[in-house]
């Protein structure tokens, strides 16, 4: 065992070495050598889809043999269109403008000193990922658009999967004349290698947990490479006595049901206790009605007339449900909300519904959160969404980069300092 795991730790270390030495190169690429790179990999991706779909089969066999989740088998799943989805996406991101190089900031001193703030590449970018191929893709796309290697850790379920895409990407680079080693899967058989990774201090540059919120919470809080906390969405919809109800249930039914296993769906919902007993029922009722099942204090929710509620644990006010359930509370006006959202959010996006101008300004000034979203769902805090393109994640944290990650966020800054022979006094 003890040899297995020195063997693992030396293979990690050992492609991290490698990525680390190209790593200037890929910092140097024109954008048009990135771009066509992009353009020719989507190529390859859809003529061989065959040979990746082949790999596919077997990692969905495996994973039944296993009694993995539908769900999770769902999202590991490759056809022909989500091929050719994941194709796409690579010219999406050639179509992105190029960060790198991009002047921040430039200012002339008043002793003539010339001052620069550059975006310049991470260096080397690792992630760590689970079950969905796409992410391989993507984040190859998005680390060779902003100068970056990319070290990827996907998980044993879709071990050739993301190996035969791999593949692909390697064998475009080396037909660019660009080393193979730009992009790198490590070996996953154990767990060991996820923490040779965060911990590989000197040779990764950053490392971008992307999963389950047990995957992202490992990982932060094991890592000695800085990590970008991406991720865990417990998400609250605050219904205030000024909404407009009819749309303020459409609202908080895209962001619970139009997709519920991902970070920006509509956890909690959150009612003003000042709105009266027929429309608290109307909110609770329409949920129902679209098969969510409602958790919270039954007492509570009875009162206004509603029936079939759960009755809510401590858990259930923090916890991610990803699934058709959903946690209900009545909070005291706008205060109560914010109070409520600061014991339990994660930090990823909370949203009110009003027709209050101070409401909503006192809802924008006071939740602390990377999105905060006035009068709409939940569901539009996406890279896409916000017009930026593809996203390596929604970072939760507060440093370096907050809320959907694109190009940019994969970037750090180095000052450029011109002078003319200058010396300090």
């Amino acid at each position: 065992m003890h040899d297995h795991a020195e063997s693992t730790a030396g293979s990690v270390h050992q492609l991290a070495r490698a990525a680390k030495r190209v790593a200037p190169q890929l910092a140097e690429l024109s954008t048009e050598a990135k771009n066509t790179v992009l353009r020719t990999a989507a190529e390859a991706l859809v003529a061989r889809t065959e040979e990746i779909l082949e790999a596919n089969r077997a990692d969905i066999a495996a994973g039944r043999e296993n009694g993995m989740d539908g769900s999770l088998i769902d999202r590991l799943a490759l056809d022909t269109d989500r091929v050719a989805g994941i194709a796409d996406g690579l010219l999406q991101v050639a179509g992105l403008p190029d960060p790198v190089g991009d002047v921040v900031q430039g200012r002339t001193l008043p002793n003539g000193l010339k001052l620069r703030q550059v975006r310049v590449p991470l260096g080397v970018m690792g992630m760590v990922y689970e079950a969905r191929p796409n992410v391989t893709v993507d984040a190859f796309g998005l680390a060779l658009k902003s100068g970056n290697v990319a070290l990827l850790r996907g998980s044993k379920s879709a071990v050739r999967s993301n190996a035969a895409l791999v593949a692909v990407l390697q064998d475009v680079l080396a037909e660019a004349e660009l080393p193979r080693e730009a992009v790198q899967l490590l070996p996953c058989e154990s767990h060991a290698t996820v923490q040779e990774l965060i911990t590989a201090r000197g040779l990764v540059d950053v490392v971008i947990p992307r999963g389950s919120a047990s995957l992202i919470h490992a990982v932060v809080q094991h890592a000695t490479v800085p990590a970008i906390e991406t991720g865990t969405g417990n998400c609250h919809f605050y219904i205030d006595k000024d909404a407009p109800l009819d749309s303020a249930i459409d609202m908080l039914l895209n962001g619970k049901t139009r997709r519920c296993s991902v970070c920006n769906a509509t956890e909690t919902v959150l009612l003003d206790a000042a709105l009266s007993d027929a429309d608290k029922l109307r909110v609770i009722e329409a949920l129902q009605e679209a098969s969510v099942t409602v958790h919270g204090d039954v007492e509570t929710l009875s009162a206004c007339g509603a029936r079939d509620i759960v009755a809510a644990t401590a858990e259930d006010w923090a916890d991610e449900y990803l699934s058709f359930d959903i946690a209900c509370a009545e909070v005291d006006g706008v205060e109560g909300a914010i109070a409520h959202i600061a014991k339990y959010s994660t930090g990823h996006t909370e949203a009110i519904a009003s027709d209050s101008a101070r409401a909503l300004q006192r809802f924008a000034d006071g939740v602390d959160a990377a999105a905060v979203v006035l009068n709409a769902s939940t569901a539009f805090t996406d890279g896409e969404q916000y017009g930026m393109g593809a996203e390596i994640g929604i970072s939760t944290q507060k440093l370096h980069a907050r809320g959907p990650m694109g190009l940019p966020e994969l970037t750090s800054t180095k000052w450029i300092v011109e002078g003319a022979g200058h010396t300090r006094p």
